[in-house]
């Protein structure tokens, strides 16, 4: 990866950079022009080069994946991406207005014009769920207002869009999302349910009426699963300006239980442009918190839910198989890596509909530091992920039909059969090194990965001598291969 320093008067990809409009931990806006496009844009860059956040990373690819799929009024237009090979950044939209952020400070605000603010939010929020997009980081800074009034969303780096592999669940175990915001299901790790916009926007809501934020600053795992089972102060409690209706529109939408919420944006934005329509419950009228014995019920309910696995059920419909290739990237493993592409392009060719997950672990020190730069400066998480991506170019494959991880843990083999087990993986592609006495001490990360793979294994060795041989290893339940 070659890294460009950006200035004022360069030129990357035809782009003309302008004056460097924001400089966050996560990403730098530069303003941009070109040729042929007459509209204002800005160059988002990623700052993480310099950091060690894999999350950050691959929330850059998945907003790479998924902004240029996005169209309409709500959302920023996209002109250009470039993956980390080079220099990585997103040529979008400069949107012409003013965030929510700018108002937060005048809350509480007058009850119409939260209720206009909501409307606005919701009806852009329908048009993101057509799209098959659940934002999942819905928060004042992330909602432009346009000068034409109408609201956009931006930063769509923890989003998921339903018709794309996720890769932020696939490889990571806590919840994503902004604290005071992220909804039940993101703290349960379902980052497939529309409803958690909804209420995260009832946060918002909540907070533009009161000036309070419903669950305050969580900073801690433990204080964000309270909102498993503990409702919010009733807002008119706080400010008894606020209308019935209104309450009732905003406790609605925080309620514990998505199924308890609005099933959809579109029948929220009409509850908020129609305050006669709106059915009270005693929602409207509450003015305590949910009493001991309701808390306590809520709580066993949510302890429930944490505890059972997640229902196949529940995770998007695919009828896509899904096959492990463990890429090897160390040196001397060129021809093993070479010969574990030939079989994964075998299986891609013998069986419709597969999608390929690339996956390299970046091993990590038990005992010690962990540097995330290597002696020339550079990231070696990104490197890691270009050099995987470079491996699985030959075979030509489509956005969609492949995704990349690079795991960081301390133990090869536990990453992989516990990324297999998570995302239900139906077999795994893994090489085998040439023996050793030290490895038949140690044992080896194929052998475990056999031993304990939830699924079909297959294992390409080369012989001395001779070229790749393949064996197929079936799960220890004896479950049979079911692709080639």
């Amino acid at each position: 990866m070659v890294r460009q320093q950006l200035r004022p008067g360069d030129t990357l990809d035809g782009f003309l950079i302008g004056e460097k409009l924001h400089a966050g931990g996560m990403a730098s806006l530069w303003r941009v022009t070109k040729p042929g496009i007459d509209v204002p844009i800005v160059m988002k860059v990623p700052t993480i080069l310099d950091g060690d956040d894999a999350t950050i990373i691959v929330g850059f690819e998945m907003e790479m994946m998924i902004l240029p799929r996005l169209t309409g009024i709500h959302v920023p237009r996209c002109f250009a991406v470039k993956d980390f090979a080079k220099q990585p950044y997103i040529v979008m939209e400069y949107i012409q207005g003013h965030s929510l952020l700018t108002i937060l400070d005048d809350a509480p605000l007058p009850p119409a014009q939260v209720a206009e603010i909501g409307a606005k939010v919701a009806a852009a929020l329908v048009d993101l769920h057509r799209q098959n997009v659940v934002h999942l980081d819905i928060k004042p800074s992330n909602i432009m207002m346009r000068d034409s009034g109408e609201a956009a969303f931006i930063d769509f780096g923890l989003s998921r869009h339903l018709a794309l592999p996720d890769l932020l669940e696939e490889e990571f175990r806590v919840p994503m999302g902004t604290g005071p915001y992220i909804s039940p299901e993101q703290v349960l790790h379902n980052r497939s349910d529309p409803r958690s916009d909804i209420f995260s926007l009832g946060v918002l809501l909540y907070h533009f009426a009161t000036k309070v934020r419903p669950w305050g600053l969580p900073k801690f795992n433990r204080t964000l699963r309270r909102r498993l089972w503990r409702d919010p102060v009733p807002p008119r409690k706080l400010v008894p300006a606020i209308p019935p209706w209104l309450q009732e529109v905003i406790l609605r939408c925080l309620e514990p239980d998505a199924d308890q919420r609005y099933p959809t944006a579109a029948q929220l934005a009409f509850d908020l442009q129609h305050p006669d329509e709106v059915r009270l419950t005693e929602r409207a009228t509450r003015m305590e918190r949910s009493g001991f014995f309701k808390t306590l019920r809520r709580r066993f309910k949510a302890t429930a839910l944490e505890s059972r696995p997640r229902d196949p059920g529940e995770l998007p419909v695919s009828s896509a198989p899904i096959v492990l290739a463990a890429v090897d990237l160390s040196d001397g493993m060129e021809r093993l890596a070479t010969a574990l592409r030939a079989e994964a392009g075998r299986v891609l060719a013998s069986v419709p509909g597969v999608r390929l997950a690339c996956v390299n672990v970046l091993k990590l020190n038990r005992i010690g530091l962990n540097y995330p730069l290597d002696h020339e400066g550079r990231n070696i998480h990104v490197n890691r992920l270009v050099e995987l991506k470079e491996w699985a170019r030959p075979l030509a494959l489509k956005s969609g039909d492949v995704t990349f991880h690079v795991l960081e843990h301390s133990d090869p083999a536990t990453a992989l059969l516990e990324f297999a087990k998570s995302n239900n993986v139906d077999q795994i592609l893994i090489c085998a090194r040439a023996s050793s006495n030290l490895r038949r001490y140690l044992g080896s990360v194929s052998s475990q990965v056999v031993a304990e793979a939830p699924c079909t294994v297959t294992v390409i060795r080369l012989p001395q001598g001779s070229g790749a041989v393949y064996e197929a290893a079936a799960a220890p339940s004896d479950v049979p291969l079911t692709l080639p």
